[in-house]
């Protein structure tokens, strides 16, 4: 089942997406997705309704699609967590997570601008899993009980400033956390139709040049673990969102640092979890 939300800012509204790709409005059920939705067993509730035969059908062809989760409590993100990605950005593969914090108000749609940041000479891309949590993990007591807590996954571009992020503070929130700096959707994919997290591909181009093409088999920490490891050291909410690190082929590790530029296309997407395509433009 995918979870989607769709309208222009502010005025979205819930909707499933059916396996032959018809949308449903989910109005009747839920003012909208998000952790309350999440936590008071929503999906169960779209997914009888989806048997009943019940839900009005809806035309989202012309209609923006948002991100698929609104108001993430937080957004918590693991860098570094694939070897290819660590050398070759020259980072040491690390021994426990590496754990930073985004502002969740970066969160957009999937096809909506991206800002450059005023002063901007090293915007990066980075195609990640994310994780939707559905029931609060709090010192979970061990990673086989991390599945009962994730709604479902996600495609996330986690867009970096690398001048902000690693020159400009010690740590690495600031060069994360810029205006419109996470992409996500289009869908919340729920876990029985994604499938194995730890065997899904990852591809990202720039004006049409693939960049990145990995997998998430070859992480060095687990979905499961990272569920695991984050609730010993915070409260996971329904609604908060996980970013799992990225594979090799961003552009601080390229020949040349091709930062994006305005205009420039990067178009994004995880097997199963759909695709993504933003323009990026000066703020």
């Amino acid at each position: 089942m995918k979870l989607l939300r769709v309208g222009e800012p502010g005025a979205e509204t819930p909707a499933v997406r059916d396996e032959d790709g018809t949308v449903y409005a989910l109005a009747g059920l839920t003012g909208d997705i998000d952790g309350a939705f999440l936590a008071s067993g929503g999906i169960g509730r779209v997914r009888a309704a989806l048997a009943e035969g019940s839900l009005p059908v809806v035309d989202a062809s012309d209609l923006r699609i948002a991100a698929p989760v609104a108001r993430p409590g937080k957004v918590v993100c693991i860098g570094l967590n694939y070897r290819d990605h660590a050398e070759e950005t020259g980072a040491a593969v690390p021994e426990r997570p590496v754990v930073f914090m985004k502002d969740p108000s970066t969160v957009v749609g999937p096809f909506d601008e991206v800002l450059i940041p005023r002063g901007s000479l090293k915007t990066d891309w980075e195609v990640e899993l994310a994780v939707v949590i559905g029931r609060r993990a709090r010192y979970l007591a061990d990673p086989g009980e991390a599945a009962q807590c994730i709604a479902g996954y996600a495609t996330s571009n986690d867009v970096s400033e690398r001048e902000f992020q690693l020159e400009f503070s010690a740590q690495w929130d600031i060069g994360k956390s810029c205006e419109t700096f996470n992409p996500l959707g289009p869908w919340l994919v729920t876990p029985d139709e994604a499938g194995d997290p730890q065997d899904l591909a990852l591809r990202l181009s720039v004006n049409g040049e693939q960049r990145q093409d990995g997998s998430t088999k070859n992480m060095i920490f687990d979905v499961a673990y990272l569920v695991w490891y984050l609730s010993q050291y915070m409260v996971l909410n329904p609604g908060d969102v996980i970013n799992t690190g990225t594979p090799a082929g961003v552009a601080l590790g390229l020949p040349g640092t091709p930062y994006l530029r305005a205009g420039d296309t990067v178009e994004l997407s995880i097997d199963g979890l759909g695709t993504q395509r933003q323009t990026f433009i000066n703020a």
